[in-house]
């Protein structure tokens, strides 16, 4: 395919799947179910921190996390005293315990109280060449207060060459705008354009029948060259093609 071909190729998939109808089958659907910002955005972060495996099970999961959370997350999260986290011990999702959950509770706590939100912290380390050194100063912020060393491996890091799949997925829900109702768009101060797909199994073996992506593992030089390809395509909303790559991969056995 000629780069013309290909572009047009992946608008008509885009087009296809970023669509309210993708929200019945993807974890976008938890924060779906809220309208205050922040309560969007910590429905959205938690339920992109355990995605990964069966997807069903992820949405089942995550509902239960919201469940726990009085299905008022924002609030809890403020409010809560130590008590409150007995609940959350029970939790489960494969290598994601109670103890991580409350661990994450306390660190979103610190987020809101001390550094004006999720917003403001992934905000302040944006670049031009990207979000990952913004992933990078998160975990860092995030992980001020008590934790057990274990917790820090459920948020990745993009400067230790890691592809960051879940937190870029919950980054292109917050700061991506697509008039279908899919994607958020909450996040102002920062511009779609500085967005990195989401790259996963799905989606890289997509890239590299494409042509997009030539890189065997899916890790941070993989995400650099793809992020690469798609801004060559759309500068401005290089992760829409996200849904194609996604949808071409799961939906239609690519």
């Amino acid at each position: 395919m000629t780069k013309t071909e290909l572009q047009d190729f992946l608008d008509a998939k885009v087009e296809l799947y970023n669509n309210p109808s993708f929200i019945t089958s993807d974890p976008i659907q938890i924060p779906h179910q809220f309208s205050l910002k922040e309560d969007i955005e910590i429905a959205g972060f938690l339920s992109a921190t355990i995605a990964w495996g069966n997807r069903k099970s992820i949405i089942n999961n995550a509902n239960k996390m919201m469940e726990l959370l009085d299905h008022s997350p924002y609030d809890f999260i403020m409010n809560h005293e130590e008590i409150d986290l007995i609940k959350l011990e029970t939790f489960v999702h494969r290598t994601f315990n109670g103890f991580d959950f409350a661990t994450f509770v306390s660190g979103l706590q610190h987020i809101y109280k001390n550094h004006n939100g999720l917003e403001a912290v992934f905000t302040k380390h944006a670049n031009t060449e990207g979000l990952q050194a913004s992933i990078h100063h998160f975990k860092t912020v995030f992980f001020e207060i008590d934790h057990l060393q274990r917790t820090q491996k459920h948020i990745s890091d993009p400067l230790k060459n890691s592809a960051a799949k879940r937190i870029n997925m919950f980054l292109r829900w917050m700061v991506r705008t697509d008039n279908t109702g899919v994607d958020f768009g909450i996040w102002k101060h920062i511009s779609p354009s500085k967005l990195s797909c989401p790259l996963d199994v799905h989606s890289g073996n997509v890239a590299r029948k494409l042509g997009l992506l030539k890189r065997k593992q899916n890790d941070g030089k993989a995400l650099k060259e793809l992020d690469d390809a798609l801004r060559l395509l759309d500068p401005n909303d290089p992760v829409k093609y996200d849904f194609a790559l996604f949808g071409l991969g799961v939906f239609e056995g690519f």
